[in-house]
């Protein structure tokens, strides 16, 4: 049997309303769901398709992307040319505990020009440089 202490002397009641607290968190319950898709990182690109592990990692990526006609993309719809590309990368991973880059490449792209992104990723002194693709169905 429970009794309402309150009802008499005009106190403080000992009951928790969660009313607003359920309120709160379908909102941002919903906030979430409908951001989530839009957080994808880079440029929409056709990846190679090879099955390999993949990469665990910690927090946020830095991604480079190589379109399929040879533009290079810092995070998403961010253009630089390949020569400044170092010092972009540098200054960006200045501010970072994790370290690593991973460069996203068109399959129709040239591994030349590929190979002209990773030269300049690691003359800037990155050493942990990934690939990524697109796992096989």
């Amino acid at each position: 049997m429970a009794f309402d202490e309150s009802s008499g002397e005009g106190g403080a009641i000992s009951q928790i309303n969660v009313t607003p607290l359920v309120d709160v968190m379908l909102v941002l319950l919903v906030i979430f769901m409908v951001t989530a898709p839009i957080l994808q990182q880079g440029v929409d690109l056709e990846l190679p398709k090879e099955t390999i592990a993949p990469i665990e990692g910690e927090g946020e990526q830095l991604v480079v992307s190589i379109n399929s006609e040879g533009s290079v993309f810092i995070g998403e719809g961010n253009e630089v040319e390949v020569e400044k590309i170092g010092d972009r990368l540098q200054a960006i991973l200045s501010t970072r505990q994790d370290k690593r880059v991973f460069i996203r490449g068109d399959r129709r792209v040239s591994y030349g020009r590929v190979m002209a992104v990773m030269a300049r990723v690691r003359r800037a002194g990155i050493d942990k440089v990934g690939l990524i693709t697109e796992p096989t169905a």
